[in-house]
């Protein structure tokens, strides 16, 4: 679920410190002992995802310099973070010239190294982003495009991708604001047709008597107001794709109408007395049930067999939830730039629980919470309190897959004015097991109130625990320095404490990834 970090050096020391630092800042780690077995996981045949390099200039056999020179012959623009024991104004200006993103000598320390990556993946999450629009906009945004990490988008995908090859009737089915035009314009932009329109019409927003003529087109002075001539989306969208969204919208006469249209290949505009051949593709979206629909006449049965000829479900976020971190940084990174603010992540325990989230808005409502998040935020990280639904629902504890496997699918029958927590829904799953918050006590068992040495024992631990061995997290959220925070671990005794937790993080973070 996080951004992969390959790691390149012969030493197997200095391996293992920027492992441990790489897994301490939440990124999942990968481990190459040489330029050769970097090149294997990069672009070999069983190539892995990598999201940034961590590479050692100086290496027997192929160097730092040979591993960059066969990435860039692969086309691979994954962004390299140098590290060398030797910091000559000669070797950064060679390396960076070379194509490196960012130059450390070793040893780099924890804070060094964590903007370097951050900024790193910020770089290539944000040159992502260019290009995504820049493709949207020029209408060839493809299946490629489509941010997902989850399983159970697989089967769309290649439904979707076997669609794309054909001119085949598309009908996408799945809750609103999951994601169906994207997924509309990334098979037409997949397609041979992405060179011509791509051209997107509500049916829900069509106002009754005017259906016909946006769907077909009018001569001027075919009925009062029509003052110019109109072409009609059918026209538009010839040689190109028609996207039908919200069909299951379209009133009883416009669905005749539409149907005439699709068997015919023709449109005849209102006050015209002469057809118009059209080749058009037609992608077709509903939220709603069709087959119910037809069952109850309230749907012609002919026109859905007409458009339900490749049917896709695209399943809900709720049902996804290793895609929420991606497509969580993707919202961030395109609306942090669109703001002007220099909004970097959003930090573990934050994004823990935003996957643990049920989401009843799906893809669009993630988007809108992250865009709260970007106005409200201060500083370059966002935490849980700039996301109140989701901190008032989800316990910090909480783990997406715990919850996946007791509540699977829990939303569709929570009523939206009155929402229910986590915790209420976890107790009732688990009545047995009491929910019980984090306090702290002031008293002793004799009544008195504790030293105050104690009591800051207690909240520091606690702090460490919550973030997770973070400790520039710690910190911040305790708000002192990072200096005072170490002395105040070195008097209270709790260094081993912070060493325990960190391994653990980091071997929670490695499992994960296996």
């Amino acid at each position: 679920m996080s951004e992969v970090v390959l790691i390149v050096d012969d030493d197997p020391v200095q391996r293992r410190l920027v492992e441990a630092m790489v897994q301490r800042f939440g990124y999942t780690a990968l481990i190459a002992e040489g330029g050769d077995a970097a090149l294997s996981l990069l672009i070999g045949e069983n190539a892995r995802r990598v999201d940034c390099v961590v590479l050692d200039l100086v290496m027997p056999d192929l160097d730092g310099l040979g591993v960059m020179a066969r990435m860039r012959q692969a086309g691979l623009d994954t962004p390299v973070i140098i590290q060398t024991a030797h910091g000559g104004i000669d070797k950064v200006v060679s390396v960076m010239r070379a194509g490196a993103t960012d130059f450390v000598v070793k040893p780099a320390s924890p804070e060094r190294l964590e903007v370097s990556l951050r900024n790193a993946l910020a770089t290539k999450a944000l040159a992502g982003e260019l290009q995504r629009v820049k493709r949207s906009r020029d209408g060839t945004l493809s299946l490629s495009d489509v941010i997902t990490r989850s399983p159970a988008m697989k089967p769309v995908l290649n439904a979707a991708e076997k669609s794309a090859a054909s001119t085949i009737p598309v009908l996408l089915d799945g809750e609103s604001g999951v994601g169906k035009e994207l997924m509309a314009r990334a098979i037409h932009g997949s397609g041979e047709r992405r060179a011509k329109p791509f051209v997107a019409v509500n049916c829900g927003a069509m106002p009754e008597n005017l259906v016909e003529s946006i769907l077909f087109g009018h001569e001027k002075g075919s009925f009062t107001g029509a003052t110019e001539k109109h072409t009609g989306k059918f026209l538009e969208a010839d040689g190109g794709t028609l996207f039908l969204d919200e069909v299951g919208e379209l009133p009883p006469a416009a669905q005749v109408k539409l149907l005439r249209a699709l068997q015919e290949g023709e449109v005849e505009p209102v006050g015209s007395r002469k057809t118009f051949k059209v080749d058009v593709r037609i992608i077709s979206a509903t939220n709603r049930d069709l087959i119910a629909d037809v069952k109850a006449g309230r749907f012609r049965e002919d026109l859905f067999y007409r458009l339900h000829v490749f049917p896709i479900s695209i399943p809900p976020l709720r049902k996804r939830p290793e895609d929420i971190p991606a497509l969580a940084a993707h919202f961030l990174t395109r609306i942090a730039a669109e703001q002007g603010k220099r909004l970097r992540t959003l930090d573990h325990g934050t994004m823990t629980q935003l996957a643990a989230f049920r989401w009843p808005g799906n893809v669009r409502q993630l988007e809108n919470a992250i865009f709260r998040a970007v106005v409200l935020a201060d500083g370059d990280t966002i935490g849980i309190n700039e996301f109140p639904i989701v901190c008032t629902q989800v316990p910090a504890d909480v783990e997406p897959a715990q919850l996946m496997e007791e509540s699977p699918d829990m939303a569709p029958s929570l009523p939206t004015e009155a929402p229910v927590s986590i915790m209420d829904r976890m107790s009732r799953l688990r009545p047995n097991v009491t929910m019980i918050a984090p306090s702290l006590t002031l008293t002793d068992a004799h009544n008195d109130v504790r030293p105050l040495e104690d009591i800051e024992r207690e909240a520091i631990r606690f702090a460490i625990k919550h973030y997770r061995g973070q400790m520039s997290e710690v910190a911040r959220k305790l708000k002192i320095g990072r200096s005072t925070l170490y002395r105040k671990l070195e008097g209270l005794g709790l260094q081993d404490e912070v060493a325990t937790e960190a391994d653990g993080a980091a071997v929670n973070e490695t499992a994960a990834a296996d």
